[in-house]
């Protein structure tokens, strides 16, 4: 065992026993010193890596949360946007049907009218030409009746002679008498 402990000196991997010094060899203090500030880390970091890490799933849940209660109010406001759409669509759609049929009766009301305006107008058109050949009739009658008579008290005046035009005004007086006698 002797011999082991010596090589063990002699290699310098253990110090003498007695003595406090460092060691340089870098590959043997490596490792020790590794694990020392890994246990070390692990033992005193543990809670507050734990308590960040925690921390931190805490805020990407009350994110997640937002998140998803922001994409339902989101969804909501989409299907009630939705629902309004529709309903002015309806609306519209009401409107346009309406408004074409509100535009046919107006056109049907329109032509009735405008037929009805034309009848009057040919009602007043076939009135005055009817008032307008009576007119020119009479005046016609008129005309030719002055003329005959223009004519008659010619002839009567060229062909009277004192007895015929006595005679003619006794027979006329005998007329009238035979008239009051019937009245």
């Amino acid at each position: 065992m002797q011999n082991i402990t010596d090589s063990f000196l002699s290699l310098g991997y253990w110090p003498s026993a007695g003595s406090f010094g460092f060691n340089t060899d870098i590959l043997a203090t490596n490792p020790i010193n590794l694990s020392v500030v890994l246990g070390g880390l692990i033992f005193f970091g543990k809670g507050v890596l734990s308590d960040l890490l925690d921390n931190r799933k805490q805020r990407i849940l009350k994110t997640i949360r937002n998140s998803e209660e922001l994409r339902e109010g989101a969804i909501e406001q989409l299907e009630k946007a939705r629902a309004r759409l529709r309903k002015v669509e309806m609306e519209a759609d009401r409107f346009r049907v309406n408004g074409y049929s509100e535009i046919e009766r107006e056109k049907l009301n329109l032509i009735n009218s405008i037929y009805t305006t034309l009848e009057q107008l040919e009602n007043y058109k076939n009135e005055t030409i009817h008032f307008e050949q009576q007119r020119v009739i009479n005046q016609v009658r008129q005309r030719v009746f002055q003329q005959a008579l223009q004519g008659a008290l010619g002839t009567l005046n060229s062909c009277l002679n004192n007895e015929l035009h006595l005679r003619t005004i006794s027979t006329n007086i005998g007329m009238f008498g035979a008239m009051k006698e019937i009245k």
